[in-house]
């Protein structure tokens, strides 16, 4: 979306105000003045200690009493900020006559985003977000803020692509290697808020990811394992053919959430919590058995915008083997003739196609069933430009003995 689009649709919503813990605000100024304040005490929690977005702003949205309108917009200045952390400096420190301090830099962050990629006016920009700086600083931020609303993007001159684009230098590399031409086009659709879609039962989920459990083809009266099944979307989902799915991740909490999924939607559906590197289970007993396997989430970056500063190159490779290790386990456990379906919501081959074919098994050439699946070496792809969805790459085997 252009500025005008994308600020239009932060206005949308009904204004319906709830929680308990924070003073209603009395004007739409003060409204979005607390709603700033929201995003930036989250985004300090997320640049400074570590947090992880999605678990640190429901909390913090649901302990004040803004409007649907303004958590809206507190979660576009918390996720936008949060993506967009690279291009937003590279900005900064175009103006700032000395480099700020982390306080400081976390709301020029946030005043830049608004200015530079939403399009909020200057004068509520600016002043909205000068408020939120202590006393000390805020003729500094104020003069930042005002040179960053006077600037054209286009006439910007760029560090690198990379950081055009806010993201880290090596991951603009793998992409590039593996995706060619098609890596910027990739990286500018992760930079935007992410579509949500809605199964017919109410379970919300990525399209990419319910194609991938439509591609086991499970069927009534089978039984299909889902490997790292949290927090339950492809288990429930493959559960809607009538064949007898479980569901399992090796720890409590993940394997919480897919119970409370399951009951959500009345299923029966037997939850476990297992390790997939040593399965409780023998061998030779599913007909299906899909391995959604932990990975970097390079293909996801819109819905976790936090990970693209999180990731290290080490963490891929540690990934990858990780990543083999369950593919050998999960491969034992399919009955001669069976199906195994490996997927990763990454974009990266050495997460996905470089691995080998386990022993035993024939890669399955057959186009899936639903998607916009494009061939991938051995398997299939889906780029978040082709149909709005994260990224992912899918494989399909056979056991052939």
């Amino acid at each position: 979306m252009n500025r005008k689009e994308r600020r239009a649709a932060l206005q949308d919503g009904p204004n319906t105000e709830t929680g308990t813990t924070t003073p209603k605000p009395t004007s739409r100024s003060a409204a979005r003045r607390m709603a700033r304040g929201v995003a930036l005490d989250v985004l300090r929690r997320i640049e400074n200690d570590g947090a992880y977005a999605n678990l640190v702003l429901g909390p913090m949205l649901a302990a004040s009493e803004l409007s649907e309108q303004d958590r809206k917009f507190a979660t576009e200045l918390v996720y936008g900020s949060t993506r967009m952390r690279r291009a937003c400096d590279s900005i900064i420190d175009r103006f700032a006559s000395q480099p700020p301090d982390d306080q400081t830099r976390s709301i020029l962050r946030l005043g830049t985003y608004q200015l530079a990629f939403i399009g909020v006016p200057a004068h509520a920009a600016v002043s909205a977000t000068v408020d939120l700086a202590p006393t000390k600083t805020r003729g500094f931020v104020n003069a930042v803020l005002r040179r960053v609303s006077e600037i054209d993007l286009d006439d910007m001159t760029w560090p690198s692509e990379a950081a055009r684009l806010s993201y880290p230098e090596w991951i603009a590399d793998a992409l590039h290697a593996d995706l060619g031409d098609e890596a910027v086009a990739a990286m500018e659709r992760m930079n935007r808020a992410p579509a949500v879609t809605e199964r017919s039962d109410g379970y919300v989920q990525d399209l990419a990811s319910l194609w991938v459990a439509y591609a086991v083809e499970s069927r009534a009266g089978e039984r299909v394992l889902d490997v790292c099944a949290a927090p339950g979307g492809k288990a429930t989902a493959m559960a809607g053919s009538g064949a007898t799915v479980i569901a399992a991740d090796r720890q409590d909490h993940r394997a919480e959430l897919v119970r409370e999924n399951v009951l959500r939607l009345e299923l029966e559906l037997p939850v476990v919590v297992a390790d997939g590197t040593r399965p409780p289970f023998g061998s030779d007993t599913f007909d299906a058995v899909l391995l959604d396997a932990p990975c970097s989430g390079l293909g996801a970056l819109r819905r976790r915008p936090d990970a693209r500063w999180r990731v290290e190159p080490n963490d891929v490779r540690e990934l990858a083997r990780l990543q083999a290790q369950l593919l050998a386990s999960a491969a034992d456990l399919v009955r001669p003739g069976g199906r195994l379906v490996y997927s990763v919501c990454t974009l990266l081959d050495a997460e996905s196609i470089d691995h080998a074919t386990p022993e035993g098994f024939e890669v399955d050439e057959s186009e899936p069933p639903s998607g916009r699946w494009r061939r991938h070496g051995q398997g299939w792809r889906v780029l978040p430009q082709d149909a709005d969805t994260d990224g992912m790459v899918m494989i399909r085997y056979r056991r052939t003995t």
